[in-house]
């Protein structure tokens, strides 16, 4: 009797582990779903990549820009030709992107955050080190070669016609450096990643960081109190871990715990500063994507940022929270719909499945399983500078 109890205990007790198992996976088990999600697209777009030549700042140019030829360039998404004075400066309105704008610069990078982030990607699933070969030749290009090298600053980006030659709200547009620098770490050890490339990389970044800290733009951007400080964060954070900075990383997870999150977040999970917004939806999603990456960025055995919680209980998991019911129903939304591109989200967002990772949250990765992972909207792309997240898992 004792016997058959203790079995049917055992039976038991396996059958509520194996349930509760399937309810929330482990860290791997979501890093293996989501590579048997992505494999199949991420070799297919590696093997497009194999195939591309580089093209950086230098093979475009617009007679608009007061920067020069090795100096990146792009105008403000939401500023339009004033109607009453068709040749005097432009006019802001909030969240409708004008199509006439110079995007040429900011297509490249995306271009090449794509081609690095697929070749990483093939790399770690593979270790084929031609697609590092292929990945080095794009960073020699970008960020070592003289003749067509972006210099390492943005006092060109989002510029304004009639208005500014740049603008700190531009620093938002290298967002899309993050997969390049995260790619790089992970392609370092390669034996088809020399040292030349290493060290030139490396130091570009090193540039780009002391700028983002010191110049009079970089200065305004980490300081305005909505998602541009919040990117300004995740960006210097994705570099410094390249560079091996932990000055500033530390540097940056006190600004998470301090400003960012405390300051942007209200106590019930929501971002009241993006959600006054005339793209309440996207630009909710946007922030939130931005805070789960500096968490996934930052966090480490001794200091985790996926536990870190306010004195009044703002905490990332809440933010998640608080946005996912309106992600896997959409139609649950409370606000206006957004201006423009409204239809286009939600997509398969980086927080649903970093949160998952960090929290055995099932829902939460079933969700990003279903949404859309090839995006092609460009106003999405822009958005989405995590498109690859196997390497950052």
């Amino acid at each position: 009797m004792k016997r058959t109890l203790s079995i049917t205990l055992v039976s038991l007790f396996y059958l509520m582990l194996t349930s509760f198992s399937a309810l929330s996976p482990s860290k791997g088990t979501v890093e293996q779903e989501a590579e048997a999600v992505l494999k199949k697209q991420i070799l297919k777009e590696a093997n497009w990549a194999l195939k591309e030549k580089p093209i950086t700042v230098t093979a475009s140019s617009s007679p608009r820009s007061a920067g020069g030829k090795h100096d990146f360039f792009s105008e403000a998404d939401y500023f339009w030709p004033d109607p009453k004075n068709p040749d005097g400066p432009y006019i802001n309105r909030d969240g409708l992107t004008n199509p006439d704008n110079f995007l040429k610069h900011r297509k490249a990078m995306v271009r090449l955050s794509k081609i690095i982030g697929v070749l990483a990607s093939a790399y770690k699933i593979t270790g084929d080190e031609k697609y590092v070969r292929q990945a080095v030749l794009h960073l020699k290009a970008w960020f070592i070669n003289p003749e067509t090298l972006m210099n390492p600053n943005l006092l060109y980006a989002q510029a304004v016609k009639g208005k500014f030659t740049g603008r700190n709200y531009g620093i938002i547009d290298t967002i899309h450096l993050m997969e390049v620098a995260q790619g790089a770490l992970i392609m370092e050890k390669a034996k088809a990643f020399d040292n030349e490339t290493a060290r030139g990389v490396i130091k570009w970044f090193a540039d780009y960081i002391l700028w983002l800290n010191t110049s009079k733009p970089g200065i305004q951007e980490k300081t305005v109190k909505n998602n541009h400080a919040t990117c300004w964060a995740m960006q210097v954070a994705s570099f410094a871990k390249l560079c091996g900075d932990q000055n500033m990383l530390d540097s940056i997870k006190t600004n998470f715990k301090t400003n960012l999150l405390p300051n942007q977040m209200a106590v019930d999970g929501s971002f009241p500063l993006e959600m006054a917004r005339t793209k309440p939806y996207g630009y909710a999603i946007f922030n939130l994507d931005a805070m789960t990456m500096l968490c996934q960025i930052l966090s480490t055995p001794k200091e985790n940022l996926w536990n870190f919680s306010t004195a009044d209980g703002k905490s990332i998991k809440k933010g998640i929270s608080f946005l996912y019911p309106f992600i896997a129903d959409k139609s649950k939304w409370t606000l206006a719909p957004d201006v423009m591109y409204w239809n286009n989200w939600p997509v398969a967002q980086p927080f649903l499945l970093f949160g998952a990772n960090a929290y055995n949250e099932t829902s939460w990765l079933n969700t990003w399983k279903r949404l859309e992972h090839q995006p092609q909207v460009e106003e999405v792309i822009r958005n989405l500078p995590i498109r690859n997240p196997l390497i950052w898992l």
